[in-house]
């Protein structure tokens, strides 16, 4: 697992309060399971990464173009459509750094949409971004809505039996808590014994966090509280006045509200971090495709294209996200067991 000194780094410049409204204009203009502006490129072949981002990235317009060898390996009706339906599962008030509405108020940043671009230009095809919530983005898989997810979803080995997958970046979790609450969570989880933690339903932290849920409760330790609200926002208020003691999410999220909030009364540290695949194994983030769609190996062999070619280690810069790296895009690499937490 990366450090927290590395992850400070992910974000630069902006306030909670212009998050905020930022994030709640361009929602509304969204409204629920919507498309997005999708493509923020100033001329052919060339894909521009961190654009809008309200400060939170440093732009960069990088060259890319269709790579035949791959786009020649997409299944025939994707690459008959000419278009690449990208899924993200951000309603309703967006996740930064990894997607949220930008500056222009309409436009769909982050470094997943960014990346889904990348890989769109790869395989010669159009990206089409439509973001929905989290659980309407595996809808949107499971009735073909979408091709495939770009949203930070962790490769599992229960996803399997229904998503295929091609791996991009590393997957780790963080603990939010006020900046004046000394507790840590130290990769212990009877640390979190008598404490109320919130987290995002139907998401994989969930899934561990009920697991350490029933571990303390079968030792006999004090309970450990779950609770659920509707966006980041409600729950950074929560952690604020003090409702909840922590809040479990994914680590660049974690790592922006930090920096984000800095000085403020509502100022949060990260008060531990945590493997997306359990205690056995290093989690990983992948695109995400419907299981047997013949998209997972030209996924893959995109994002190995732009590792190669130097594209993606820009993107990663863009996004202050270089910590994260992986040295190979994988097709279904071992993923959380279903057992382990």
């Amino acid at each position: 697992m990366s450090p927290l000194s590395l992850r400070s780094r992910l974000t630069r410049g902006l306030t909670a309060g212009t998050v905020l409204a930022s994030l709640v204009g361009g929602l509304a203009a969204c409204g629920g399971d919507s498309d997005a502006a999708t493509t923020t490129d100033s001329a052919a072949g060339t894909v521009t990464v961190g654009a809008l981002s309200n400060g939170a990235a440093q732009q960069a317009t990088l060259k890319v173009a269709e790579v035949k060898s791959i786009s020649a390996e997409l299944p025939k009706s994707v690459a008959k459509s000419g278009t690449l339906e990208i899924g993200v599962g951000f309603l309703p008030a967006g996740s930064p750094p990894l997607g949220y509405v930008g500056s222009d108020q309409k436009t769909l940043t982050g470094s997943e949409a960014d990346i889904g671009r990348l890989v769109a230009a790869v395989l010669g095809l159009k990206p089409e971004l439509k973001n929905s919530t989290w659980e309407n983005l595996f809808i949107g898989l499971d009735s073909g809505k979408v091709d495939v997810a770009f949203s930070n979803v962790t490769d599992t080995e229960e996803r399997k039996a229904k998503y295929e997958f091609a791996s991009y970046r590393e997957d780790n979790l963080g603990f939010a808590v006020k900046s004046t609450n000394s507790w840590n969570f130290d990769g212990n989880y009877e640390n979190l014994a008598g404490k109320t933690v919130a987290v995002g339903a139907g998401t994989n932290q969930e899934r561990i966090l009920l697991e350490w849920k029933k571990k303390l409760a079968a030792e006999g330790k004090k309970a450990l509280t779950v609770k659920y609200f509707q966006d980041n926002n409600s729950t950074y208020l929560a952690l604020a006045s003090g409702k909840i003691d922590a809040y479990l999410a994914p680590n660049p999220s974690v790592a922006y509200q930090v920096s984000s909030t800095k000085g403020s009364a509502k100022a949060v540290r990260n008060a531990g971090t945590y493997s997306g695949a359990g205690s056995s194994l290093q989690g990983l983030i992948a695109a995400t495709a419907k299981k047997n769609s013949g998209l997972a190996k030209p996924l893959a062999d995109a994002i190995n294209y732009l590792i190669k070619n130097g594209q993606y280690a820009k993107w990663l810069a863009a996004w202050n996200l270089s910590n994260e790296a992986v040295a190979k895009s994988e097709v279904n690499p071992p993923g959380l067991p279903l057992t382990d937490s």
